[in-house]
């Protein structure tokens, strides 16, 4: 199943623009040094634009669910 970085960003700050939504969720990942280190270990690239299932559920885990 694909997941769109475009899609999830939208979904937790979703009254704000595409752009917005993207540096936000950029920002979030970032700054939370755990979730950094749990997506390396799935091969995270921070250009990427689809998250693998894996990838989508440690967000959820560390950030919480939109």
């Amino acid at each position: 199943m694909r997941h769109y970085k475009s899609e999830l960003a939208q979904a937790y700050a979703p009254d704000i623009t595409l752009k917005a939504t993207l540096n936000c969720l950029a920002l979030w990942i970032k700054t939370n040094t755990q979730l950094t280190e749990a997506l390396k270990q799935t091969s995270y690239r921070s250009t990427q634009q689809i998250f693998t299932s894996r990838q989508v559920a440690l967000i959820f885990e560390y950030l919480g669910e939109p």
